[in-house]
């Protein structure tokens, strides 16, 4: 047995050891790291560590601290209530609204950890306020990501239209752009029905103070017959089950203290140290928590222990091993077979399927590194249309960053609040799995059949 199938069986047993025996997978991982890399792949330990995600553990444990300091001092609910008000109470849109702010930031040259990783702490919040899947606003904040991930100018765009240049393939900038915003889009209206996102629009309009049903915006029929007591006709029977309270912020809630003040104008100046200054998020955000943990130590007292641990153990762990699959050759050994299939449609939705399963784990754009040049002999002989494949794989290989094992998927699991966090990691698992499994042919179907470019 060749030791890159050896390594890949080996994943398949700490996947399997981690869902039946409830073993953090990313222990799992560092072990079977130690063993396949020193036993099959002879490496050393500074080869096995050569996988260790350092950047990505100062990202998860600096932001998870942040927003650690900022729920402690009440700022995430002051944030929370002010987003209602901007929304004039209506909860559905704040999904949207997240999209959107990722989106934009993306396209504009953000890195799309680094929007996540602004993001997805407020978004969260808001989604356990008011009883929002924590499902549905991940989702909604990673696609909103990725959906502006390749404009012309954003950081996504630039490197795989470089990659394009660089290999002498035709390319079109728009089309890569669009391709990716409208699969995302997609994507995200079909979660936002299933996660309920129907019940929210339902829901209608919030109003802070309301402790049952949220009640329709004022003025509506419903709200004038709920505040004499009497239900609007067509109304009383479709309200099955209250909705979460939502209580109006206390006059402590609503004031800007001193604390709270220097923890926006932190978050803020996190968003212009990354996008303006090209500053790391994770050494910025840890250097903003410990200035804040400084001046206000009784707030940040218990901070340090709201980081999400666990998953920085299973993420950095599985990532590792992923180092030493990258290592040993195992991904190249992969791509390369099913580069040299004879048949060029079956290649083109093999290797579209390889972006997706290994950009699961592991870079986004390092796979679309290795993958394009891979596709490059069939696509010179004309018989698939490149700007198609070219637009499939970039889609397909960040679309899956909703898994928990990447490093967007990994910021959405470590910043939710108050919930079951295996739970909510097998949901992302789990999500993540369908996105894999169904979004590839997808792509290959609508931008590779048709022969565009």
């Amino acid at each position: 047995m060749s030791p890159e199938l050896i390594s890949i069986l080996v994943l398949v047993v700490v996947f399997v050891i981690a869902t039946t025996r409830s073993v953090n997978m990313g222990a799992l991982a560092f072990a079977a790291a130690f063993a396949v890399g020193g036993l099959v792949a002879d490496l050393d330990a500074d080869g096995i560590f050569a996988g260790f995600p350092g950047d990505l553990f100062v990202v998860l444990v600096g932001v998870t601290y942040l927003f650690a300091i900022a729920r402690a001092n009440g700022t995430t609910d002051w944030l929370v209530h002010a987003a209602v008000r901007l929304v004039r109470g209506r909860v559905a849109l704040i999904p949207w609204v997240m999209f959107a702010l990722t989106g934009a930031l993306t396209a504009i040259g953000a890195v799309s950890p680094a929007a996540v990783a602004i993001v997805a702490p407020i978004a969260l919040s808001f989604a356990a306020r008011y009883g929002i899947s924590p499902l549905l606003m991940g989702a909604m904040v990673v696609h909103g990501a990725q959906a502006g991930g390749f404009s012309p100018i954003s950081i996504y765009g630039s490197i795989v239209n470089g990659i394009v240049e660089r290999e002498k393939l035709p390319g079109n900038e728009v089309v890569l752009f669009l391709a990716s915003l409208a699969a995302n889009l997609v994507i995200a209206a079909v979660v936002f029905v299933v996660c309920g996102g129907m019940k929210l629009w339902a829901r209608g309009a919030v109003t802070e103070g309301d402790s049952g049903d949220p009640l329709p915006a004022e003025g509506s029929g419903a709200a004038g017959a709920a505040r004499v007591g009497a239900p609007a006709p067509g109304t009383a029977r479709l309200r099955t089950r209250p909705a979460p309270a939502t209580p109006a912020p206390s006059p402590e809630e609503s004031r800007l203290t001193p604390a709270r003040t220097a923890t926006l104008t932190s978050l803020l100046a996190l968003v212009v140290a990354v996008l303006v200054f090209d500053l790391d998020a994770g050494l910025t955000a840890i250097t903003l928590a410990v200035l804040l943990s400084t001046v206000w130590p009784k707030d940040s007292r218990k901070a340090t222990g709201e980081i999400a641990w666990p998953t920085v153990l299973l993420i950095c762990g599985v990532l590792t091993y992923v180092g030493v699959l990258d290592e040993m050759g195992t991904i190249t050994w992969a791509g390369e077979g099913v580069g040299g299939i004879g048949v060029p449609l079956l290649a083109a939705v093999l290797l579209c399927y390889i972006g997706a399963l290994v950009s699961a784990f592991a870079s986004s754009v390092g796979i679309m590194g290795a993958l394009i040049p891979l596709a490059v002999p069939f696509l010179e002989r004309g018989e698939i249309g490149a700007v198609g494949m070219i637009a499939a794989l970039a889609v397909s290989a960040t679309v899956v960053d909703v898994s928990p094992f990447s490093t967007n998927g990994a910021l959405v699991l470590a910043a939710a609040p108050d919930v079951d966090r295996e739970r909510f990691f097998r949901q992302l698992m789990v999500y993540g799995g369908i996105v894999v499994a169904v979004v590839p042919a997808a792509a290959w179907l609508v931008m590779v059949v048709p022969g565009w470019g």
